[in-house]
């Protein structure tokens, strides 16, 4: 799962490079070329570009740093964490979830993913598998139990 997301991030900014290094800067010569900047709409939607893109990069070197950063050997084995796999259930609901506890970007529900910086990220981290966790989300405490876990280092430990 480390592997993944670091790739994906990698494909970003490879993307976001070009579009910086040779996209932008031609419709920005291009928009330049139509004369009067104080009216030229190509040239500031470009150049507002410019700027997200330049932040979503400095964002996504960010990530890289901290996902580098990241030790298997010290995460715990048993406790819900970056990259645990888990599947629980809504106490009151009846209904089971599973997921994967992803780093803050990647958020994608319908693809199983659920950021640790969510409530229910935060909510469930540190929890053990048999463990009954609340959870306060913006309708209220819910009450889940965690059904199955598996850890990032116990991934590790069965791809091996």
């Amino acid at each position: 799962m480390l592997e993944e997301i670091k790739s994906k991030i990698e494909g970003e900014i490879v993307k976001l490079m070009h579009e910086l290094n040779v996209e932008l800067p031609e419709r920005i010569k291009i928009a330049l070329e139509h004369g009067d900047l104080r009216e030229n709409s190509e040239f500031k939607a470009a150049k507002e570009r410019q700027v997200f893109v330049q932040a979503r990069l400095n964002h996504l070197t960010s990530r890289m740093t901290e996902l580098s950063k990241i030790d298997i050997t010290e995460m715990s084995a048993d406790k819900v964490g970056f990259g645990s796999k888990v599947k629980i259930r809504d106490l009151e609901m009846g209904e089971d979830f599973e997921f994967s506890v992803t780093a803050g970007d990647f958020i994608d529900l319908d693809g199983g993913q659920v950021s640790l910086a969510s409530p229910i990220g935060q909510g469930l981290l540190g929890a053990s598998e048999g463990e009954e966790v609340t959870i306060s989300l913006p309708k209220g405490d819910r009450q889940y139990k965690v059904l199955e876990l598996t850890t990032l280092p116990q991934q590790m430990d069965s791809d091996g």
